[in-house]
């Protein structure tokens, strides 16, 4: 019986774990990869599947995210950024509908305030679970990562499950590996709300 179970649940059979979009947006911060060191392999979090992807022209970069949203086989997008407002790692909570230069509104139709679908109170368990100090906030950094922020939430796919959008900021002199600790203790908490992918047909 071993081996019939062996045959159904094995590399043959499809992968039903959702996607999460990581995303490091800004283009200097591209060292923060999530492929661990002997394997070669990108670290996923219990029950997800890691999809980076890479910083690039803002409004191209929020387009792409939609797009693998709509898609179906991602269920969660974690902008990953860097916050000038303090001395730890800090979740936005919300984005403002602005311009990428902050000067005028982005949509003359869309709601003044978008508020991240995200689980908000995990993420920040789980960043000081990691040793990491950590917080949540409702004010806007005037940065790429509130515009993409926004555009994302703004783009949602209607449906019964709504995707599960955050942004992770790390405080500016982080380091790579506090970055990356921060980035999978946030990317944890939020595939913990994830379920499996429909089985085709």
């Amino acid at each position: 019986m071993a081996g019939t179970m062996n045959e159904i649940d094995g590399p043959a059979s499809v992968d039903r774990r959702p996607g999460i979009i990581i995303c490091a947006y800004d283009g200097e911060d591209d060292g923060w990869d999530l492929v661990e060191n002997l394997s070669g392999e990108i670290w996923s979090p219990v029950g997800a599947r890691a999809v980076p992807i890479a910083a690039a022209d803002p409004d191209e970069l929020a387009s792409t995210l939609a797009a693998r949203l709509s898609s179906g086989d991602c269920r969660a997008v974690l902008l990953v950024g860097r916050t000038h407002k303090g001395s730890g790692f800090r979740v936005q909570m919300r984005a403002e509908n602005r311009t990428l230069d902050y000067k005028n509104r982005l949509s003359s139709t869309g709601p003044g305030i978008a508020r991240t679908t995200a689980p908000v109170a995990d993420m920040l368990r789980a960043l000081t679970a990691a040793g990491l100090q950590a917080d949540a906030s409702s004010e806007a950094e005037e940065d790429v990562g509130s515009y993409l922020l926004y555009r994302v939430l703004a783009d949602l796919p209607d449906g019964p499950l709504t995707p599960s959008v955050g942004l992770l900021r790390a405080p500016a002199p982080a380091n790579e590996a506090a970055v990356r600790k921060g980035i999978k203790a946030a990317a944890s908490a939020m595939a913990s709300h994830l379920t499996p992918l429909p089985r085709a047909g």
